[in-house]
């Protein structure tokens, strides 16, 4: 059987998922990740049914880089699995203005991705690195290129601009929105589950160690919480989100830090781990006696509540709101605490149904539907690979068995 590899590297770690091609639909064969890298890697991968297919320790002088780690889960897919894809898809943040939809990767394209490097400095890097190592070493297969930022670029004007001279624009500094990979798996999946109020005023809260907002008009990206860089928007596990930018000028300006220092400190020492003092991970903080611990939660709420009012506003109203990404799909706790915030706007949940983690957890007299849709980016990525790889393969997939 032909395969897809899905690969969505991060910068200690790549998960990578298999897709088996049957009659132009695809079936997930193997979830993976190689992580711990530049400490202590580790390969783990299991199959679609959950069996364990290896787990396995290395030295960590034998996987010193994302490259590396993907070499050593290539190798184990080829030599182990017998798996030889026909083409891998890639999660890349960000397209910059150039690129709104998926695209097959040369090294002209490449060339222009790494532009976007300064965008997206956490997350670019490390995805652009995987595709260099597969260019070189399998310099025929395929590869496809899936943006974060693509789902969003039908935006108004109004929405896509920031208030400063044109030229600016034309040059690329707008607002592009991130986690479209994870918005147009839920857009798609609410159409299956309720297509009549997908096709309504739809707020999606990707709530995870990155975390940001998408409103949906119709299943189309109509407004986002995150703008030029994935750092605005909500507070997230390690990133401030908005802030306003005489912060910024005031820690380079006053406290003498550099652009570098400046940063690093957004990127990696904010958000829930800066607030709290003690963790960027939400189960460390809601198990925690500490109050910082509770503050940084309640701020994370707070700024979900206050960015649900501005994407309403955009909407010019609101029919359902979605929970999805790591906290969204496994914290009740913070899904209770939000509905309260949002009970002006008529959200009530069934809390019977929010603490067993059903799909549907508003309750029968809410007057906002509210869901819980676990979100599925690398099967995204692979039905983009598949219908760009050519007409070896029919293109019309509509899912994963």
């Amino acid at each position: 059987m032909d395969t897809i590899l899905v690969a969505n590297a991060g910068s200690s770690s790549v998960k990578f998922q298999v897709f088996g091609i049957e009659e132009g639909q695809l079936k997930r064969q193997i979830r993976g990740v190689a992580e711990g890298i530049g400490t202590q890697p580790k390969l783990h991968a299991e199959a679609t049914a959950g069996k364990v297919l290896v787990d396995r320790v290395y030295m960590n002088e034998a996987v010193p880089d994302v490259p590396a780690a993907l070499l050593m889960a290539g190798a184990w897919l080829r030599d182990e699995q017998n798996i030889h894809p026909v083409a891998v898809g890639h999660r890349v943040v960000h397209g910059g203005p150039e690129y709104n939809q998926p695209v097959l990767i040369t090294k002209d394209v490449l060339r222009r991705l790494e532009q976007y490097i300064p965008l997206a400095p956490l997350h670019q890097p490390q995805n652009l690195a995987p595709i260099r190592t597969i260019m070189a070493d399998l310099p025929g297969l395929p590869q496809v290129a899936c943006f974060d930022t693509a789902f969003h670029r039908k935006h108004s004007a109004v929405a896509d601009h920031y208030a400063i001279p044109e030229h600016f624009y034309a040059e690329g500094v707008r607002r592009y929105g991130f986690h479209g990979l994870s918005y147009e798996y839920i857009a798609g999946r609410l159409a299956g589950i309720a297509p009549e109020v997908a096709k309504k005023k739809v707020i999606v809260a990707h709530l995870g160690s990155g975390a940001s907002m998408c409103a949906l008009s119709g299943g189309q990206s109509a407004e986002s919480s995150m703008g030029f860089t994935a750092l605005d928007g909500l507070p997230m596990g390690t990133r401030a989100g908005q802030i306003d930018p005489g912060v910024v000028l005031y820690l380079i300006e006053q406290k003498g830090m550099s652009a570098h220092e400046v940063q690093h400190l957004l990127y990696h020492d904010c958000g829930l781990k800066g607030l709290s003092g003690i963790s960027n991970d939400m189960r460390e903080l809601e198990a925690s006696s500490d109050p910082r611990a509770a503050f940084a939660i309640d701020y994370f709420v707070y700024r979900i509540a206050l960015f649900t009012g501005t994407l309403a506003g955009a909407l010019g109203g609101l029919d359902a709101f979605v929970f999805t990404a790591g906290i969204g799909e496994h914290s009740p706790s913070l899904r209770a605490r939000l509905a309260v915030k949002l009970s002006w706007l008529g959200v009530k949940l069934d809390q019977t149904a929010n603490g067993r983690g059903e799909q549907l957890i508003s309750a029968h007299d809410s007057a906002v539907a509210v869901y819980v849709i676990p979100t599925d980016e690398e099967l995204v990525i692979a039905q983009h690979t598949l219908a760009l790889i050519g007409r070896r393969h029919p293109s019309g997939t509509r899912g994963a068995r």
